[in-house]
């Protein structure tokens, strides 16, 4: 198994889940020990310079999962280098998370693991950063995704919604035959749903939900931008003729070419 741990002791960090669905974020019983009386702490992702929390309501790239956000993280004030609050806290392993049954701990780790991008078993993105992966297995979770529980309030809804069961080992690699509420796209990735009303939301939408992006009304470059969607579409069909052996590279590439476009929109909010 490839790749590296978080390089904190795991002496007080259970991440022992709670055992309340209505919990969104897993229980450590301590947020970091190099946490000052301030909130600010050393990350270390970014030895050189202590992160302090910020609450701003634009857009920004976590330079841990290489996901987008808004609103809470933890910033640099130095040189500007940006983690969410998930992120910058999560633990060394995760127990019995409830999105993975099947084996019980899931480990931090710094970058995605082999060749190949692997892709998050929830939301069916690329991992291409902070993850926790499953130590006997292939399953991988981004932080954001993680945070999440089996049932969960969303204000796009008005009851409840209960993560689907999985569509079978390749779950997040599969599209589902359900039009997202939000989105109004079939995609790959885990679904939440209210039966009595046949309300569906892709655990992707919803994870816009955890990481401010919803609340703040921030519509990531990706999403938004046409040039954005035909460079990547170019590079996928470049690299479509080698095949399957290096694929997601392609993707890699767009969305690189997605982060920098992000990056200057969050200097231009400043």
């Amino acid at each position: 198994m490839s790749g590296r741990s978080v390089s904190m002791k795991p002496r007080n960090l259970s991440g022992k889940l709670p055992l309340s669905e209505d919990t969104d974020l897993p229980e450590t019983s301590q947020q970091n020990e190099t946490e000052n009386g301030d909130g600010e702490i050393v990350h270390f992702s970014h030895p050189e310079h202590r992160l302090a929390p910020f609450d701003f309501p634009y857009l920004f790239m976590c330079m841990g999962c290489r996901e987008y956000g808004a609103g809470k993280r933890f910033i640099c004030q130095i040189c500007g280098f940006q983690l969410h609050g998930f992120c910058a806290l999560a633990p060394p392993s995760l127990h019995d998370h409830p999105f993975h049954p099947k084996h019980q701990h899931l480990l931090f780790f710094e970058k995605p693991g082999g060749f190949l991008r692997c892709k998050c078993d929830v939301c069916g993105k690329a991992v291409k950063g902070f993850s926790f992966r499953c130590a006997c297995c292939n399953f991988d979770v981004h932080p954001c995704c993680a945070a999440m529980t089996r049932r969960m309030d969303f204000p796009v809804h008005c009851h409840p919604l209960l993560l689907a069961p999985d569509s079978g080992a390749a779950g997040a690699g599969v599209a589902t035959s359900f039009v997202c509420q939000v989105c109004r796209r079939r995609r790959s990735g885990r679904v939440y749903q209210c039966m009595p009303c046949g309300y569906y939301l892709h655990a992707r939408c919803a994870k816009d939900m955890v990481n401010g992006l919803y609340e703040h009304g921030v519509v990531p470059p990706e999403r938004s931008n046409p040039l954005v969607a035909v460079a990547k579409v170019t590079i996928n069909a470049l690299f479509g003729v080698i095949g399957g052996l290096v694929e997601g590279i392609g993707e890699g590439i767009g969305e690189a070419f997605v982060e920098n476009i992000g990056r200057s929109r969050g200097r231009s909010f400043r």
